[in-house]
């Protein structure tokens, strides 16, 4: 127990809230003028005043996940998508903390649809990274802290970067190994845009570091799953291909209330079909193995079997076989794309320069490219 407060104090600056902290956070968001559009969107056959009295009466994060966020995610996969499946969580045992690193399409919605296939096939909840971009007000924190969020720092120069990334990956192996929490968090820093998914070798070194002895060893300890999360429409494709048009001339800059345009657009646009693919644990028995290599040649490794098995899972759509096609005319064509392929089309549209239509059908072509290379190394 001594150790446990310890670490509670080491890490209070980016871990979620407590359950005493809960029912004080539940009091703020049923007084926040947020409220009404919040319950309206979460429970739309109540009024606020109901949906306040219920907040007031949630004491634990527990509570607040399955009587508010459930209840979201629900509500999200209705108004916009036309079938949400969740593979592979048969693989799991409800026993055993898991870190789910996962592809990073959508900023919410990744990791906040798999907490709900996790309740419905019987298993805890999750920890979620929360990047500090968007702790921007008071009804956002408490949102995400009573939802097991914890914070993520962005920026700051090379030696704050790395302290803030080893501070994180020791919390995240707290959490796991002392508390026996799963953990989610993104292959990479921020969503895939090109849509292509590769995971950053620095965040598994940060993962090897944060514990002592041997650094597969304290790896394997973190019970690495993959997960792979499909959109047939993809999260702010239109956002995504202008951002990435404008970053090939210049950096971009991000605008005041970006990210939260782009929180709004993630939830609210058509998704179409969603599939989420939960992969086998990497264990000992794949990375014990690789003890022999050099640290940075073994995190490499392990990066790649991520992304391997990342994009062995993806589950291709119409919109990506469709897009591919567009792109390879020379190529083999298919009567049954021509749907998504119009579709397509209206989306090029809305977009005003060339470079733009490239990035854009580049995002829902990319997986099927990413699928080839793999079959042929």
């Amino acid at each position: 127990m001594e150790n446990v407060c310890r670490a509670r104090g080491e890490f209070d600056d980016i871990r979620p809230y407590n359950d005493d902290e809960v029912a004080l956070a539940m009091r703020r968001i049923a007084q926040s003028q947020w409220l009404p559009q919040l319950a309206h969107f979460v429970f739309p056959e109540q009024n606020a005043q109901d949906v306040a009295r219920m907040l007031q009466d949630i004491s634990t994060a527990r509570e607040f996940q399955l009587r508010v966020m459930y209840h979201f995610n629900r509500e999200v996969m209705r108004r916009s998508t036309t079938q949400f499946v969740c593979e592979g969580l048969e693989q799991l045992q409800p026993a055993t903390p898991y870190l789910f690193v996962s592809n990073h399409r959508d900023i919410v919605l990744d990791a906040s649809l798999l907490q709900n296939a996790l309740v419905d096939a019987g298993h805890d909840t999750c920890e979620i990274t929360f990047g500090a971009n968007l702790m921007t007000h008071p009804t956002v924190v408490d949102i995400g802290k009573s939802n097991k969020m914890f914070r993520v720092e962005r920026g700051g120069n090379k030696r704050q970067f790395y302290e803030s990334e080893l501070h994180l990956s020791r919390y995240i192996r707290h959490a796991i190994v002392d508390r026996g929490s799963s953990v989610w968090i993104a292959q990479r820093n921020g969503r895939t845009k090109d849509g292509l998914d590769r995971t950053e070798p620095a965040l598994i070194k940060m993962f090897a570091l944060s514990g002592t002895g041997n650094k597969l060893t304290s790896l394997a300890q973190l019970n690495i799953v993959p997960v792979a999360v499909s959109y047939e429409y993809e999260s702010c494709d239109l956002l995504k291909a202008r951002e990435m048009a404008q970053a090939t001339h210049k950096p971009y800059v991000k605008q005041p209330g970006e990210d939260i345009n782009s929180i709004i657009t993630g939830i609210s646009q058509p998704k179409g079909r969603v599939h989420f693919r939960v992969t086998k644990p990497l264990g000992a028995a794949q990375l014990e193995p690789l003890a022999h290599l050099p640290l940075n040649d073994a995190v490499r490794q392990v990066a790649l079997m991520i992304d391997h098995a990342i994009i062995d899972a993806y589950q291709l759509m119409p919109t990506n076989m469709a897009a591919y096609a567009m792109l390879h005319p020379e190529g083999p064509q298919n009567a049954q794309w021509d749907e998504a392929k119009a579709w397509l089309s209206q989306r090029l549209q809305q977009l005003t320069t060339d470079e733009e239509r490239r990035h854009l059908l580049h995002i829902y072509a990319n997986p099927v490219a990413a699928k080839q290379q793999i079959k042929q190394s």
